[in-house]
């Protein structure tokens, strides 16, 4: 058996930049989750929504990429907020078969307009983090660094800052801002945040404004690495994120973060790299979305709450 322990950095790296994608995904699952205690099964079309957004602005309307990035977060935010106002605010939020039924209708429904508008052909989507000027030192004209003898893209790096900024910049938004504080109390117990002023309707508004945003920024971000934009090509990442947000806990922010690049490490170190480098069974290509419904399956028998979510207490 030839372990193969010279290319093993390089299955890292990757599976760091794939769990950095995870985690933001997840983050934004959290969110939703956290707001309504239900999982939005239409983010990933709406952040594919949004990359296409991003991919119309940048590449047909030729503005600065990251320039395009914010526009299409802008864009995302308020679907999500015309989408929480619309179709999910009217509804009972005990009740929670309608809203469930609706996230899966936008599901399919955006799908199949993506579809219509740009067809199923990938589009090459550039990266946000392209190599750096020649006159930068060390590193000029290339897209790497040299690591344990392994290229480490700055496509990776590149996402790494930005889930430290994004998690950053969330957790300040939400501990030191009025309408953060807010979404925290509706968070904590909607109707008690009800009782002392909260407008509850407002601040879910704000919760899937942001989730959209940052479903957008990691489909724009994922986008160069899959090989390009198309409408299916946020359907295995969700699933994916699904299971990292499962397994760092679904009301915890930091927990989605870790249950994310978790994931991204099992998928890129034990599934391909020990599978099929390893062992050489090339079908375990096939079993990386198998190891997630396993993580989520794992994760519901024995931590249900996952490793940082809140034990649920009932009274008897």
């Amino acid at each position: 058996m030839n372990w193969n322990f010279d290319i093993l950095p390089n299955f890292i790296f990757t599976g760091l930049q794939n769990g950095a994608i995870y985690a933001v995904v997840a983050l934004a699952l959290v969110l939703i989750f956290k707001a309504t205690t239900l999982i939005n099964f239409a983010q990933g079309e709406l952040a594919m929504f949004g990359a296409f957004i991003v991919y119309v602005f940048a590449v047909n309307l030729g503005l600065w990429l990251w320039l395009s990035i914010i526009i299409g977060m802008i864009a995302s935010a308020a679907a999500g907020a015309l989408i929480e106002r619309s179709l999910v605010r009217p509804f009972d939020p005990t009740d929670h078969l309608p809203v469930v039924l609706i996230t899966l209708g936008l599901f399919l429904i955006l799908n199949a307009l993506a579809g219509d508008i740009w067809n199923y052909q990938k589009r090459v989507m550039p990266s946000a983090f392209g190599k750096f000027p020649s006159w930068v030192p060390f590193w000029g004209g290339e897209r790497y660094l040299t690591v344990f003898g392994t290229r480490l893209q700055y496509q990776t790096i590149g996402i790494w800052i930005m889930l430290a900024l994004v998690l950053w910049g969330l957790s300040l938004l939400l501990k030191r801002t009025k309408v953060g504080l807010a979404f925290r109390a509706v968070s904590s117990n909607t109707e008690s945040a009800r009782l002392v002023g909260v407008n509850t309707g407002q601040t879910l508004g704000f919760g899937w404004a942001l989730a959209s945003a940052f479903g957008t920024l990691g489909a724009a971000l994922v986008a160069p690495t899959l090989g390009g934009i198309e409408p299916n090509m946020m359907a295995f990442i969700l699933i994916y994120s699904l299971a990292g947000a499962a397994l760092g806990g679904l009301d915890s922010l930091g927990g989605a973060v870790l249950g994310g690049i978790i994931v991204g490490l099992i998928e890129s170190v034990v599934v391909s790299w020990l599978g099929v480098v390893v062992l050489g069974w090339g079908f375990m290509s096939i079993l990386k979305l198998a190891a997630a419904f396993m993580v989520i399956l794992i994760v519901l028998i024995f931590r249900p709450a996952g490793l940082f979510g809140t034990k649920k207490i009932e009274r008897v």
